[in-house]
């Protein structure tokens, strides 16, 4: 399963699984760019086996409705891709009203992978992806203030939500210690994708050229998802398919379990989180 596969490193780590054989689940927002993608899919590959559900990233009632039919689809999820994620530069709210960065960078991964868990843990070796990014060193867990509401910044907002992955992640590879399953976090790279469509045109002019392919962006989201390399790895941090050390926050198991807690609240808990 890989999110956000309509457009960037999600498409091109989507077709190379595809390539590879897999039976690929797209859930996407806009189904008119999902069934374009899905003929793509299948024009490249050749693999007639990727599956296309509807699944919108700023509502957690969709959310909630796309894990319940893949569930009732499958009964197992050997691989998923938490890769979708935006960085806005006005501040605006979700379908929920949440802050949409927060809400569609991190609550939508927390939200969707605990709905799913047991169906990774029922997969052989279960591996749970999360990608995040360098700009997490950059970020600090505004605990009274996550959502910007007092004060609100593009760069923080975004360097945040990429702190709130890693610190998810650790958190994560806890809850899975025991079970076949693992979950690892990484930096894609400086990659051209939709995530800047919103920066100026004098900004891109001056960082496109050092800014790396989709095809090379997609390559640490693939290492994680099929090497067995990493297969008994759980709770790292990856840069260019080798172990990095993310920031001192990123780190510290307090605001890791602080985080979860607090996603906890915002998800709903007391609805049941598988429910």
């Amino acid at each position: 399963m890989v999110t956000g596969a309509t457009s960037g490193i999600g498409r091109e780590t989507a077709l190379e699984l595809a390539r590879m054989g897999m039976e690929v689940v797209l859930p996407v927002r806009n189904m008119k760019k999902g069934a374009a993608l899905l003929d793509e899919v299948h024009a490249l590959t050749g693999n007639g086996k990727a599956v296309l559900f509807e699944c919108d990233l700023e509502s957690m009632a969709s959310i909630r409705d796309f894990a319940a039919a893949f569930l009732k689809k499958y009964d197992r999820l050997d691989v998923l891709i938490n890769n979708a994620g935006i960085w806005d530069t006005k501040r605006s709210v979700s379908r929920d009203g949440v802050e949409r960065v927060f809400a569609v960078n991190h609550l939508a991964p927390f939200l969707l992978t605990n709905l799913l868990m047991d169906a990774v843990k029922a997969s052989p070796g279960g591996r749970i992806v999360n990608v995040s990014s360098n700009a997490h060193r950059a970020g600090k867990m505004n605990f009274s203030d996550l959502e910007g509401k007092k004060k609100w910044n593009h760069i923080r907002a975004y360097s945040q939500s990429k702190l709130a992955n890693i610190l998810f992640t650790r958190q994560l590879a806890k809850q899975l210690a025991g079970s076949r399953a693992t979950a690892n976090s990484l930096h894609p790279g400086f990659v051209q994708t939709s995530l800047f469509d919103g920066f100026p045109g004098w900004m891109m002019g001056l960082i496109s050229p050092v800014m790396l392919s989709t095809q090379e962006g997609a390559q640490t989201n693939l290492y994680l998802a099929v090497s067995p390399e990493v297969e008994h790895i759980n709770g790292a941090y990856f840069a260019k398919k080798r172990i990095k050390t993310p920031s001192a926050t990123a780190r510290d198991d307090g605001k890791a379990e602080k985080l979860w807690a607090v996603s906890m609240e915002y998800v709903g808990n007391q609805q049941g989180i598988r429910g």
